[in-house]
């Protein structure tokens, strides 16, 4: 899993695959289980997604441009638009079940 930042976003964005933006806090544990899923998941999509990390303490512009107020927070995100999302943690069967519904759009 990558980390994406309110630097790097714009570069993140122009990706052809699916990005999955993870937005989460250090403070949160149920941001740390959601992030161990996927970190794995990263694995498995690396050819047709790219699933990063979004510190909300230290990228307040992305947490202001997506209205983040609950962590955590999962967008699935196609050529810079929101195509899905989950808030609060998810068992990993509904994380994956987002993505395969989501990777070939």
């Amino acid at each position: 899993m990558i980390t994406i930042t309110d630097a790097n976003y714009e570069e993140m964005v122009q990706t052809d695959k699916l990005l999955v933006l993870d937005f989460g806090a250090t403070w949160c544990m149920p941001c740390k289980t959601v992030a161990a899923i996927l970190t794995e998941l990263s694995e498995t999509y690396a050819e047709s997604a790219v699933i990063g990390k979004v510190d909300v303490d230290d990228n307040p512009d992305l947490v202001a441009k997506y209205g983040i107020r609950n962590v955590p927070t999962i967008f699935l995100v196609r050529n810079g638009e929101i195509v899905d999302k989950m808030v609060g943690g998810c068992p990993k069967t509904e994380i994956v079940a987002k993505i395969e519904a989501n990777i070939n759009k």
